[in-house]
Formats: structure tokens, C-alpha cells, sequence
């Protein structure tokens, strides 16, 4: 089986969990809960979480593993990733400027997502006989609802999750940014970064905490920097980028340059399924770094989660969408070695004048089907005369007509005879499509970069950021993962998965990127399901606890919040 066939079958099973409708309206939907529950506690106790992290709260003798801040970092680097630099330009890419909106209202109702699923899971974490904790929802789970059906079942999904979205996605990002930017091949990347994961997650929670804290900072800096110049370069676009965020948001977004456009309901969805992969407020993956944190009160940790979909998407994803819209890069062609699975062959000279409508309707999931439309995939065998296509056909790549297409065989143009499967290559090995497309993830941002005051050194910047920020962000998924791991089979399996883990960390290096970003979003839906359940059931519990956490703060700091 191909990557092109796989990527299909894996995109069958996710449009019916990570990528449907019900899912995203669950996330949302809960979100909207708990914010109107809890009285908009995002907003309430915004200043408060702030002075949390700060230290202002902090009490002598509190158990824990972390302070506040190192839990954030840890939190941050399992979130600030490929989500902000790929994903973004990935959620523009397919639903255009009004999935970003979607994007940032996820994270407006996820800041109260976190808040609750953090408090409950530090509430009914566990300590081991050498003072160690282990926590997340599997433990609130098992502790409280007595549900440790449910608990396995969040522990098994962590587990995948832990490899679709802080393990595969990064290094594959990392490896194909690095290979753009400075020519270093996918396999050599994977081996140099498996080999420094492996030394680095050995030394357990205090090792990354003490990673995680020194790398968010740095990482952020440079990487905002970076935006904000692109941003100052093309200064007379901000207005005009803001207003495409915001014009049609209830109509979808409309074709703009190469972009076909997009329906309400597609940008909806990837903005939503983008912002979950981005601050993944809802997921569960969080509270199991913020468990190890040193507090008196759980809800004093929740407080802090508060601020993670804040700085993760709607401040580092906004520069980022920003940086996308006001550059112009989002919806111009560029010169691209074509991916199989982002690539489909058309019969006939398919134009967007001519064919625009169809083309809206087949990129946008169009229940009509391809046989009432005036656009076929191209069955039959594809003739190449010096690379370029002589038969009547047109490729289509990453959601646009392909223009200036050559097709190389082993770097040499070719010349000969292709056979092509409802517009598919029935044996891609050896091939390489070239020419001018749309393009998406880490290699849109790094275009967008280098639109800015350093030039063609902007790469360099995204180059680097995404090494960073996917690196941490691998760090802290294989925390969540081992902490599972040790729910479900105790600390002595913990080193297998670690070695497992690693393993996958290089063989993802050299994985077909979109297949990745889909399993992705498979993990995620596995993952978040039960704990929405979960904290939806200890509605009751979350607003007890933070009456009781008011009274403790008036007691103790002779404060009100």
C-alpha cells in the first residue's frame, strides 16, 4: 500500500471522529459550558493566574515535583509547536483567513477548558512512596468517578496521542524545514535529534522541567521577532488582513490568487480541528505536566493553565496567521517538489475560470460527486515527453492547478510512459513532480519569513524556531506518554516505551507529511473524548472547588479574587 492509498483510509476514519462535525461541536460546546458555568473565568481570574505564576501565592512545603512557572513551560512546550508555525499555515491553506477566527475563538473557550481539567486532575493526583506524583484526567477518572474503564481508555489514547501529536508531526516538521532551509537530508535529522530526545527524556519530569523552562522563553523571542518584522515590512497590509480574518466568517472565505476558496462549514472545521492541535485545551494531555506542580490548592494550578491557549494560539498563532495574510504569501503559487499525497491528476485542461466552481466544490467535500461535475480524475497512462506532460491532463497540488510541472525520475527529466489510477500513481516510487502550487505547513511560514526585514534570512528564523519549539514540544509528549505508560503497566515499562518512542521520533522524519498531520488528528479525537465526558460529569466538583479555593486565598493572603 502507497502513501497516497493510506493517507486516504486514515482521512475515511477521521472524518468520522477528529475531522466531523460532532467533534468539533463537543469541543466547542464545552467550552461554552463551563465559560458561561463558571461565570467567564477566563476573564475573572486572568490577572489573578498571572499573579500565580508570579510567585505571589506560592506557600512553604506545598508537594509537587515543579513550580508554577516550570509546570507552564513544560505545559507550553508540549503546546508551542509545529501547531503555531505548520499548523497555522496549514488551517489558512485549507479554510483560508476565517478558519484563523475559529482558530482564536478555540483557544478564548479552551482558556476555560484547561482551567478545569488542570484543577481536576491535580485535585485527585496520586504521589508514589518515593514522592514522585502522577497525574492527569485517567486519575480524576479512576479516584473520583470510579470509572477505570474510561481512565484505561484515556491512558491508551494518551499513548497514541503521545506519537500523533508530540512525536511524528515535530520531527517530521523539523526534518523537512531543516531539509528546505539548509539542505540537510530527512535521515540525518532524525538521527541526531532520536539520539538527544533519548538523552534528555531519561532524566524524568525534573530533567524536562528543567529543559522546557530554559527553551519556551528563547524560543519565543526569536520566533515572534521574526513574525513581527515580516509583519512592520508590510505594514500597509495589517488593516486589510485584519478584515479578511473577519469578513467571511459566515460565508467561508472566498477565492483569492491560487486559493479556491472555502465553505463556512470547511473553514469552521480546520480552524476548530487546528486550534484544538495547536493549544489542545480539551485533550487532557496538559494536566499531566501541571500535576506535578508544587501547590497548596488545585484550582491555583488551573489558574495557571488559564494562560496557556492565551500565549499558545491567540498570541503566538495570531502573529503567526498575521505574518501568513499580510505578506500575500498564504494565497500565491510557489515553486515545490509536488507530495503525492497533496496531488491528484485531472483529465483534460482544468482552469479556474472555466472549472472554479467544481474545483470549489471538489476541494470542499461536495456530496454531489465527481460524476455530475465537469472535472474527472484521470484514469489510464500519463505520457512524459523531457518532463513535461504531453497527454490531455492537469495536475492538481496542495488545493491549486498546478502550473510549470515537470516530472523527474531519479533527478533526471523523464521521458516515457506513467500509469495513473483515478489520479493517483499506482507506483510513485522514483518520480518527483515539480513546478509552481499553493503550498502549506512549516514551508509557507518560512516563505511568509522571508518576506521581512532579514530577507532571505527570515527561513533561517522559522528554520530554527520550528527545531525548537517541535523539539520541546517532543519532550514534554513523551512525559504524558510515560506517565500513561505507568497508569496502565507500572514505572518498570516506562523505559520500553521511551525506547519505542524514540524509535518513532527518527521514522517519522522520513514519513509523508500529510499522512502525519491526519494521524494527528485521529490521536487527538481518541484522546479528547473521554475527558470531556469526564469533566462535563464533575461539573459540580470544578465550581465546589473554587469556592473553596476563594476562601482559602481570603484565609491565607487576607486577598478576594
Amino acid at each position: 500500500m502507497d502513501f497516497a492509498s493510506l493517507n486516504d483510509i486514515l482521512k475515511v476514519i477521521d472524518g468520522y471522529i477528529g475531522g466531523s462535525s460532532w467533534f468539533v461541536f463537543a469541543l466547542l460546546g464545552t467550552g461554552i459550558f463551563f465559560t458561561v458555568y463558571l461565570k467567564f473565568p477566563q476573564i475573572r481570574f486572568f490577572k489573578h493566574a498571572i499573579d500565580v505564576v508570579r510567585g505571589k501565592f506560592d506557600k512553604e512545603g506545598a508537594k509537587g515535583d515543579t513550580s508554577h512557572f516550570q509546570s507552564l513551560a513544560t505545559a507550553l512546550s508540549g503546546t508551542v509547536g509545529t501547531g503555531n508555525i505548520a499548523g497555522v499555515a496549514f488551517a489558512i491553506h485549507l479554510g483560508g483567513p476565517a478558519a484563523l477566527f475559529w482558530m482564536l475563538v478555540t483557544a478564548a473557550l479552551g482558556m476555560t477548558t484547561k482551567f478545569v481539567e488542570v484543577t481536576l486532575s491535580h485535585k485527585y493526583r496520586e504521589f508514589a512512596e518515593d514522592g514522585t506524583v502522577s497525574g492527569g484526567p485517567m486519575y480524576y477518572m479512576k479516584n473520583k468517578l470510579n470509572m477505570k474503564w474510561m481512565a484505561a481508555l484515556f491512558a491508551v489514547a494518551a499513548i497514541i496521542s503521545s506519537f500523533g501529536t508530540g512525536n511524528m508531526p515535530q520531527v517530521n516538521s523539523i526534518a523537512a524545514s531543516l531539509k528546505a532551509t539548509f539542505g540537510i537530508e530527512e535521515i540525518v535529522t532524525g538521527a541526531v535529534l532520536s539520539v538527544l530526545l533519548g538523552l534528555i527524556i531519561l532524566g524524568g519530569i525534573k530533567r524536562i522541567a528543567a529543559v522546557t523552562e530554559k527553551l519556551v522563553p528563547i524560543m519565543a523571542v526569536i520566533y515572534v521577532l521574526g513574525a513581527l518584522s515580516v509583519i512592520v515590512m508590510n505594514y500597509e497590509n495589517i488593516i486589510p488582513s485584519f478584515v479578511s480574518i473577519f469578513a467571511d466568517i459566515f460565508t467561508g472565505s472566498s477565492a483569492a490568487g491560487g486559493f479556491l476558496g472555502a465553505t463556512i462549514a470547511y473553514a469552521f472545521n480546520r480552524g476548530v480541528n487546528r486550534g484544538l492541535f495547536s493549544n489542545e485545551a480539551g485533550q487532557g494531555s496538559a494536566p499531566i505536566a501541571h500535576a506535578a506542580a508544587k501547590a497548596e490548592h488545585p484550582v491555583s494550578e488551573g489558574m495557571v493553565a488559564i494562560l496557556e491557549p492565551f500565549i499558545d494560539t491567540i498570541v503566538i498563532c495570531s502573529i503567526t496567521g498575521l505574518t501568513l495574510l499580510s505578506s500575500g504569501v498564504w494565497n500565491e503559487k510557489h515553486q515545490n517538489d509536488f507530495s503525492y499525497s497533496d496531488m491528484i491528476i485531472m483529465e483534460g485542461e482544468v482552469s479556474k475560470e472555466v472549472h472554479g466552481s467544481a474545483l470549489y466544490e471538489y476541494f470542499n467535500g461536495s456530496e454531489t460527486g465527481l460524476d455530475v461535475m465537469p472535472i474527472n480524475e484521470f484514469t489510464g497512462t500519463l505520457k512524459v515527453t523531457d518532463g513535461i506532460i504531453a497527454s490531455d491532463a492537469t495536475v492538481l497540488h496542495a488545493r491549486s492547478i498546478a502550473e510549470d510541472v515537470q516530472i523527474f525520475k531519479e533527478g533526471q527529466l523523464f521521458t516515457g510512459l506513467i500509469e495513473i489510477s483515478e489520479g493517483r500513481l499506482e507506483d510513485p516510487k522514483g518520480y518527483t513532480f515539480s513546478g509552481k502550487s499553493l503550498v502549506h505547513s512549516a514551508p509557507l511560514t518560512a516563505i511568509a519569513f522571508n518576506k521581512g526585514l532579514f530577507g532571505d534570512f527570515g527561513q533561517y528564523i522559522v528554520a530554527i524556531g520550528l527545531l525548537l519549539f517541535a523539539f520541546s514540544t517532543a519532550i514534554s509528549w513523551s512525559y504524558y506518554g510515560g506517565r500513561s505508560v505507568t497508569y496502565l503497566f507500572g514505572v518498570k515499562y516506562v523505559n520500553y516505551y521511551r525506547v519505542l518512542y524514540v524509535l518513532g521520533f527518527f521514522l517519522a522524519a522520513i514519513i509523508d507529511t500529510t499522512i502525519v498531520w491526519t494521524f494527528a488528528g485521529i490521536a487527538i479525537a481518541l484522546m479528547t473524548l473521554p475527558n470531556l465526558v469526564g469533566i462535563f460529569l464533575l461539573r459540580k466538583d470544578m465550581k465546589q472547588s473554587i469556592k473553596e479555593y476563594q476562601e482559602f486565598i481570603t484565609k491565607e493572603f487576607k486577598k478576594s479574587i
